[in-house]
């Protein structure tokens, strides 16, 4: 298969940025990793480790901070505990979960590679850097683990994928649309302006963008709740509201969909309701 595959580095506000991409067949895959004061701040894919070596070679890490447990995130994981012995510090929920062997989809294997087994340590609510203290953010949703990482001393937030992109037109078949939103309300309590993505990158006006996104999730929010209580099923919401179709719907056979924003938010309505 002829998958293509290329790495950009660049230093923003004295962060270093590291982005691997992924294309293939219409899907166009990217993550990224940061480092600032000595904290690298998730690990890249397994598929992209040769391209994410040299800049791990180039920092001088002290310590490994995931966002959350999905593969693009802990890909090099075991790759810089074998090779740098570094501490590697996660939400405590999935942690046995990166014990073992990797236990995903085929098409995610393809793209993202075999994450291999590592050990992490739970992170806590706090933690500290050479010339910083942090604070851990609890923010579930795109996963039941995922967390936001605020460097106080420099007020820049790392995301990890709680915004990705302002208007979400899929997601994958967990996710949970109304966790999101109160993910991005809590985050959107806290000081800061810079925002780093670990798939939109740098966010200069980062706040304005999460308030962008909570502002368009809750309109979708109530376009959906409005038009089942019509009568609409699940199916015609979707086509109503995501009428395009997504490679990545195909690819992934039906994991990550529209339809699954759209279920998310009735389920929560339904059970509320009752």
């Amino acid at each position: 298969m002829l998958f293509k595959k290329k790495f950009e580095e660049q230093t923003v506000n004295g962060v270093r940025m590291g982005n691997g991409t992924v294309a293939f067949r219409g899907v166009k895959l990217n993550v990224h990793c940061f480092f600032i004061d000595g904290v690298l701040i998730d690990t890249g894919a397994q598929s992209l480790q040769r391209f994410f070596t040299p800049f791990f070679q180039q920092l001088d890490i002290e310590k490994v901070v995931i966002t959350h447990f999905h593969e693009d995130h802990t890909g090099c994981a075991a790759y810089l505990q074998e090779k740098f012995q570094v501490p590697i510090f996660m939400n405590d929920l999935m942690i046995n979960y990166c014990t073992k062997k990797a236990d995903y989809p085929m098409y995610r294997q393809v793209f993202w590679g075999r994450r291999k087994p590592f050990r992490a340590e739970a992170i806590g609510k706090t933690f500290q850097s050479a010339n910083a203290s942090w604070t851990v953010i609890n923010t579930p949703g795109h996963a039941i683990d995922h967390l936001a990482f605020l460097n106080e001393a420099t007020g820049q937030l790392f995301t990890g994928d709680l915004y990705c992109q302002e208007k979400t037109k899929v997601v994958l078949r967990e996710e949970n649309i109304l966790e999101i939103i109160a993910s991005l309300k809590r985050v959107l309590t806290y000081d800061f302006e810079e925002v780093f993505c670990n798939h939109a990158g740098f966010l200069k006006n980062g706040r304005k963008a999460l308030e962008r996104k909570l502002d368009y999730l809750l309109d979708l929010e109530g376009n959906i709740v409005k038009l089942y209580r019509e009568g609409n099923t699940p199916e015609e919401i979707k086509d109503l509201l995501f009428p395009k179709k997504y490679p990545i719907a195909f690819f992934s056979s039906g994991e990550w969909d529209s339809i699954h924003i759209v279920n998310s938010i009735i389920k929560h309505h339904e059970k509320v309701s009752i």
